[in-house]
Formats: C-alpha cells, sequence, structure tokens
C-alpha cells in the first residue's frame, strides 16, 4: 500500500516557481500532523483509489489570516486546529457526494468512469437497492454543473477525474431529480410531483441566472403543468446553445410504490395511456430525440419493468446495465474492500483476514455482466459491517442491516404472491402466482438458466425469464458464467439467502398456507445451534405441517422440501445455509455451517439429507430403505476432511429426514 498526501495552495497563490506548493508525507503524518483540510489518497494498486479529505469544513472565510508560503498548507478550506482523526468517518446512509467531501468522508474513487461515460448521450443504469446511485449522480452533479464550478478543485481533490477532467467538466446546466422523496400518497401523487419537479426547473434556472434572464425565467416557468415548463425549458436552451444534463434518481420509486400498495390496476393508469408519468418521459424523449435539447441523461432504478411501460420499449438512450464495462462502477471490488480493511485496520478490532472472509461470505458475489468476470460486494452492507466493527471493537453481531430487510421487503410483493390489496378488500386470502412456485425452486437449488432480458412490461412478468431477469436486476441473482449460450444465475451471498427465505416464510403465510410460531421456533434453532438438540426443531416444524392442512399440497417432491426446510431453518442468523454442498465426492442436501462472525462460541453445525416418498408409496420397508441410503450418504460426507480444517472447533451432526409426503416419517441423527 502507498499512502500519499497533498496540501494545495489556493488558486493564484504560487511559490515563486509558478507552481502551487505540495509535499509529500508518510503515513504516520496523518494522524500526527495538525493541517489545513488535506487531501489523503491510499493508492492500493489495480486502480484502487480511497480519498478523503482530513478534517472538513466550509470554504475558507475571507477573514482567515494568511499564511505565508512556507507555512501554508492549504487545499481551499478552512482550517483544521486539531489533529484530523486517524480514519475518515464512514458515510453510511449518506449519499450526497459535496457533502462526504466537505466533511471528510472517506470515498472509495470510481470518479474514473467518467471518461467511458462520456461515450454514450443518453443513458439508463439499473442497479440494486443500496448500491450507490444516488451518490453516484450527485457526484456526476458536482462534476458537471457549471453552477458548482468554483468548488471544483476542492470537492475533486486527490480524485481520479480531479487529476486529468474532461473538458465537459462544470460546463452544463444540470437538472436534477430525485423521486425517491416525492410524497407518494395516490390521492396527491400527481400533484406532488408536479410540485417538485416546478421546483427543481426553477432552482436550476436560478442557479444560473446568467443564462437565464426575468423574461426566460417567465416563459419556462409560467406553464401549469410540469411538461410545459420542460417544452418551454427545451426550447429556450436549444434557441441559445445552453447545454444540458437531465439527472433522474430512483425513477421508479413511487413506481413500485404503487404497484406494492395499489395494485397493477394504479400502475397501468400512472404507467400507460394518458397517464402523468407516461406524459413526463414522452416529454423527456422530445427533448433527446426530436430537438436535440437535452445533450446528456441519465436514469437511475432499481428494475427495467417501469421504463419499459413508459416508454413503450426503452427507446430514450443505452441501457448500461448489463455492460461488462460498467460492472464496477457501483460497488466495492475486493480490492477496495482490502483497502478499506488495511485503513481502518486495528480500529476493527478483529483479523482482516477474517473480517473479509466474513463480508465475501455475506456481502459480495454481484456480477452484472456476462462479459465481467468480476464480483462486486454491495456498498451500504459493506460500510454497515466497517461502522458497527469499529463501534464494537469486533464482527457487528447483526451481519445484515435493518435497512437492508426493510428496503428489500418492499419488493416481495412483485416476486410471490398476487391480488393480495384486492383480495384483502375482498377479505379473502391471496393466492400464491406462478413466481411463487419458481422461488420455491430457487430457494432449494439457488441456481438457474436464463437469458436476461434488458427490459419488458408489468404485465408479462410472470414468464419465466422475465421473473428471473428482475430477481437479477434486484440483486437477487447473480451472474456465474454461461452455459450453453444461457447465463447461469445463482444467489450471491448469505444476505440475500436470509431475504429470499424471508419472501417464502411471508407468502406461505399471505397465502394462508402456513404460519409458524417463530417464537418457539427462534427458541429451538438457538438451543439447536449452541446445544446440539436439533431433534426438537425437525419435530416442531413436523408437527407444524400436520396441523396446517393448507400447506400439505405445497410439500411435495424433495427439492420443494429442500426450499421450505430452508426458509424455516433460515429464521435466525445462526447457520450459513449451502444446499447441494459438496463433501466427499457427493452433494449434501443440506449443510448448516455456524455463522461463527456473529456466533463464535457455537460448536455445533450439521449435514441434512433429505428422502421424499409419495404418499402411497410409504410403507415402512420403503421407509427404512430410505432412511438406510440417507445414513450411508451422511456418513460420507462427514468423513469429508475440509469440515474440521474450515470448522476445527466445531462438532458436525447427520440428521436423516425421511418424509411420506407432507409427514415426517423418520428423523435420525449419526
Amino acid at each position: 500500500m502507498k499512502v500519499t498526501r497533498q496540501w494545495r495552495a489556493p488558486d493564484g497563490e504560487r511559490d515563486g516557481g509558478g507552481s502551487a506548493r505540495s509535499r509529500r508525507a508518510t503515513a504516520q503524518d496523518w494522524a500526527a500532523t495538525p493541517i489545513w483540510v488535506a487531501c489523503a489518497a491510499v493508492v492500493l494498486g489495480d486502480g484502487v483509489v480511497l480519498v478523503a479529505l482530513g478534517g472538513g469544513g466550509a470554504e475558507r472565510p475571507a477573514s482567515t489570516p494568511r499564511v505565508p508560503p512556507s507555512r501554508r498548507r492549504y487545499t481551499g478550506q478552512a482550517m483544521n486546529t486539531t489533529a484530523p482523526r486517524a480514519h475518515p468517518p464512514i458515510p453510511y446512509g449518506r449519499a450526497n457526494f459535496r457533502s462526504l467531501r466537505r466533511d471528510g468522508c472517506l470515498y472509495v474513487d470510481k470518479t474514473r468512469f467518467i471518461r467511458q461515460l462520456e461515450k454514450e448521450r443518453y443513458v439508463f443504469l439499473v442497479r440494486p437497492r443500496r448500491f450507490g446511485k444516488t451518490l453516484w449522480l450527485t457526484m456526476l452533479d458536482a462534476y458537471y454543473d457549471r453552477a458548482q464550478a468554483r468548488d471544483f478543485a476542492s470537492v475533486f481533490a486527490g480524485t481520479d477525474i480531479g487529476r486529468a477532467p474532461t473538458p465537459n467538466r462544470s460546463r452544463y446546466v444540470v437538472l436534477y431529480f430525485n423521486f425517491s422523496v416525492i410524497r407518494q400518497r395516490p390521492a396527491t401523487l400527481e400533484e406532488s410531483f408536479e410540485r417538485y419537479c416546478a421546483l427543481h426547473v426553477r432552482d436550476a434556472l436560478r442557479r444560473n441566472r446568467d443564462l437565464f434572464d426575468d423574461e426566460a425565467m417567465r416563459e419556462i416557468l409560467e406553464p401549469r403543468h410540469i411538461n410545459e415548463k420542460l417544452e418551454a425549458l427545451f426550447l429556450h436552451v436549444r434557441q441559445h446553445d445552453i447545454p444540458l444534463y437531465v439527472l433522474i434518481d430512483e425513477y421508479d420509486n413511487f413506481a413500485n410504490n404503487i404497484i406494492v400498495g395499489e395494485g397493477p390496476d394504479a400502475y397501468e393508469r400512472l404507467t400507460r395511456g394518458g397517464g402523468f408519468y407516461r406524459d413526463f418521459f414522452a416529454t423527456l424523449k422530445g427533448g433527446t430525440d426530436q430537438t436535440g435539447s437535452v445533450e446528456r441523461l441519465f436514469v437511475t432504478g432499481v428494475s427495467p419493468i417501469t421504463m419499459d411501460d413508459v416508454t413503450s420499449g426503452f427507446n430514450i438512450g443505452t441501457n448500461l446495465s448489463l455492460r461488462g464495462e460498467f460492472n464496477d462502477m457501483l460497488g466495492f471490488t475486493e480490492n477496495e474492500v482490502k483497502g478499506l480493511l488495511e485503513t481502518y485496520g486495528s480500529a476493527l478490532g478483529q483479523d482482516a483476514d477474517a473480517a473479509l472472509a466474513t463480508m465475501r461470505e455475506w456481502y459480495d458475489g454481484y456480477r452484472f455482466a456476462v462479459a465481467s468476470s468480476s464480483d462486486v460486494h454491495n456498498t451500504d452492507m459493506v460500510l454497515h459491517y466497517l461502522r458497527e466493527s469499529i463501534a464494537g471493537r469486533r464482527s457487528p453481531e447483526q451481519l445484515i442491516d435493518d435497512n437492508i430487510r426493510i428496503d428489500y421487503g418492499k419488493l416481495r410483493h412483485l416476486l410471490t404472491v398476487a391480488g393480495k390489496q384486492r383480495a384483502e378488500r375482498a377479505g379473502a386470502a391471496a393466492q400464491p402466482n406462478g413466481n411463487f412456485d419458481l422461488l420455491r425452486h430457487l430457494i432449494a437449488e439457488e441456481r438457474a438458466h436464463s437469458q436476461i432480458r434488458s427490459s419488458f412490461p408489468l404485465r408479462r412478468l410472470g414468464e419465466r425469464e422475465n421473473f428471473l431477469s428482475l430477481l437479477h436486476f434486484f440483486g437477487l441473482l447473480s451472474i456465474r458464467g454461461a452455459v450453453d449460450g444461457a447465463p447461469r444465475l445463482a444467489v450471491p451471498n448469505q444476505t440475500v439467502k436470509q431475504l429470499m427465505f424471508g419472501y417464502l416464510r411471508d407468502a406461505y403465510e399471505d397465502a394462508g398456507l402456513f404460519k409458524a410460531d417463530f417464537y418457539v421456533l427462534e427458541r429451538l434453532l438457538r438451543e439447536m445451534a449452541y446445544r446440539g438438540a436439533w431433534q426438537p426443531v425437525f419435530e416442531h416444524l413436523g408437527e407444524a405441517v400436520a396441523r396446517q392442512t393448507g400447506i400439505r399440497d405445497y410439500i411435495a417432491g424433495e427439492k420443494v422440501l429442500q426450499g421450505f426446510l430452508a426458509a424455516y431453518l433460515g429464521v435466525t442468523d445462526h447457520f450459513l445455509f449451502y444446499p447441494e454442498r459438496e463433501l466427499n465426492k457427493g452433494y449434501a442436501d443440506i449443510c448448516l455451517a455456524p455463522n461463527l462472525a456473529s456466533h463464535p462460541d457455537m460448536r455445533h453445525g450439521y449435514v441434512v439429507e433429505l428422502k421424499y416418498l409419495k404418499p402411497r408409496e410409504g410403507g415402512e420397508r420403503r421407509i427404512a430403505a430410505a432412511l438406510d441410503r440417507a445414513k450411508a450418504q451422511l456418513r460420507q460426507y462427514l468423513a469429508d476432511e475440509t469440515l474440521g480444517r474450515c470448522y476445527p472447533t466445531v462438532r458436525f451432526i447427520g440428521v436423516a429426514l425421511v418424509f411420506r409426503g407432507s409427514e415426517l416419517a423418520r428423523c435420525v441423527a449419526l
């Protein structure tokens, strides 16, 4: 690792040689030297750069005493009279680029992608929630907005693009929309949308008053509706040759909430026919391809569905979501995570290799392009891990952040149960849709093969390829190579497994098929984890299935049964769930490895072998034969040396389960 720091003189204050004063310092200077706010760059090789401004503060006020050149240490920000913190603050939950830079927060430098991005004019990018989309757009806003030009040097100090900016820097009037902040009550949605967009058009004009005089302001702002305002703006910038950049963040946020809260019919009214949202994008499209008024456009979201519906197939610009050269633009690569661990070092209170292994297991595995060979970590998950580790001086007790659960929980109705809202209004139970069955198999097998469709309407979500594509865009499935020309998709990590287990449990309950007593189940799972008391867990689930007859038709076949058990064994985070785990030249149905990162004192793990017999074929002889086969396989699996090598303090117990239909006929341990 190479640590570089530079102190820069403000513009116009130069040494006798005509160049800005600069000096280099060692890593030890980071925590020891009282300085003006300074740029620190941690260079880790392979283009990985972590940058932060030490300290923080606003621009240097005019009253600040001038410092002689021989003592000057300055980057254009206020003097910091105390030593800076040993480590830059972790910007968990923060997504404003200027604010991060002003406050001296950690920033993993992704600005190099700007050069590649400028090869495209109109861009659409889909990424999962909590993946840094808003931070990326606020960075583009700071880079391209002409109204922020005077702050460019300090805001982009130490970054790749700051050292070699493109000619387009600080060149545009930027119109920035973030549709996640719009009030989403259906009765007032259109009014809220109109008001929000009008405010941001007015703000863009006011920040560029040298380009928009009073008459222009009046002509643009007087029309009643946002589409008319945009048409007037587009006409003005085209007539006066003003470059305009439109940024739209979370374009599908309230549309997805309409689907969840009001159902497909309300969504159709919003995005089709004369819906106001469809009209907005029609106006935007007119600004890009009819008049050329919008010189650049960047739109982000979590799904391509709404874009397909509001544009009748995405035809505004280039969809970069599946392009290999942009795979690493959002998210942290493994080298970047290693750099973070090295940067915070002993403050984390744990071995760096162990921390990396934990984050790889829980947060890594996202790959968005077939052409890419590298995976990335979820950014917010990594920052959550670092923040909680520093606070507790150990690995976090909760590896899944509550905000991740809440955000992804909003998506479950798209994936599992159709007609929930309509059923509730009618006082009836919702019914599982076709995607529910596919989800059950995915949870059991954790993989699928399918082409990824870059665009499709909501009404065709029931088609297998479209549903699997949506899971990919949501980050619930990730690319793992290709087989016979079709991408091989797999669940990326343990966090996503836990989320999908929750989807399946919620779907069973929403449809009135099965409801578990989670208080009892969680207690039994703790005893299974710490005391080796495995039998009560399986007997409890078996008895619950016997009592609730609605679930029986949905437990037919070994794979479906495997998914059912996964969903309910995953109620707590004590175990890492591995289906079809290769052990000693065989594949165990379920391997429950202890989650030692969160529960280091666990001493029990499990290898489970399932046998399923149809109800009419499950005589005692067949049950005994199936049990013998399961026990023989378990002996083979438990002899695998990797279990002892990877978990030297853990005893693995083999559990053989034989089901006759939905009945747990045998439950035996080795």
